[in-house]
């Protein structure tokens, strides 16, 4: 592709995806959300898995603070953990409890094949690797759900009264996430400024492998 080595790696990562990120835009679940017409038993199932998968995910950025060589980083880890553990999940749990559903009862629920094998790959990535794949099979879950948050909010924000899932869409549409999303891409480019094209393309496939499980969990979350 021309003009790649000019890019920041974040750029070259997003040029990888941007085909399958933009099948997620058109995926029947993404779409019935910001139409209001999903079937909400199919989204009390999603959410459900998500909130499991959530926790594994909190796992991973605690590896980072592991795996993290500076206390900048560190920081950066510990918090994006608190972001995860109390910004995102108190969406579902708000809409948990509209199902009549308490975490303390979803956790007793059984992880689905997708969501363990998804987990699984990210806390394999974790455990071998360091700093900087950690970072890239964290990344396309935030940086996704944003694309698809604002994607959804720009294109329905005049029906969203109404729509039971706008909570949803602006949580992922918000400044707030809009701004975690952008510090992650900002630190992904500062970590892998001075890399080998060999290390490089290692990275590539992590995030094109977890992007790719972002798109089987919509899979599931559709049946």
């Amino acid at each position: 592709m021309r003009g790649l080595s000019n890019m920041k790696f974040s750029q070259v990562l997003f040029e990888e995806v941007k085909g399958l990120w933009n099948e997620y835009l058109e995926h029947p679940f993404v779409k019935g959300i910001g139409e209001g017409t999903l079937d909400k038993e199919k989204f009390k199932n999603y959410l459900i898995q998500d909130y499991l998968y959530l926790k594994d995910y909190a796992k991973v950025f605690a590896m980072g603070v592991v795996k993290a060589s500076t206390m900048k980083e560190m920081k950066f880890y510990h918090q994006s953990i608190k972001g995860v553990l109390e910004d995102e999940t108190a969406v579902h749990i708000n809409y948990l409890r509209e199902f009549g559903l308490t975490p303390e009862e979803v956790e007793k629920y059984k992880c689905e094949l997708t969501t363990a094998s998804y987990t699984n790959y990210m806390l394999g990535i974790a455990l071998k690797g360091g700093a900087k794949e950690i970072a890239m099979t964290i990344m396309p879950c935030t940086w996704s759900y944003y694309y698809i948050g604002k994607h959804l909010y720009d294109n329905y924000k005049e029906n969203l009264e109404g729509n039971f899932y706008a909570p949803w869409i602006e949580e992922y549409a918000s400044e707030e996430f809009r701004q975690c999303a952008q510090e992650w891409i900002d630190y992904i480019d500062y970590l892998c400024e001075n890399i080998s094209e060999v290390e490089k393309e290692n990275l590539k496939d992590i995030f094109v492998k977890s992007s790719l499980y972002e798109m089987e969990f919509w899979n599931m979350a559709n049946k």
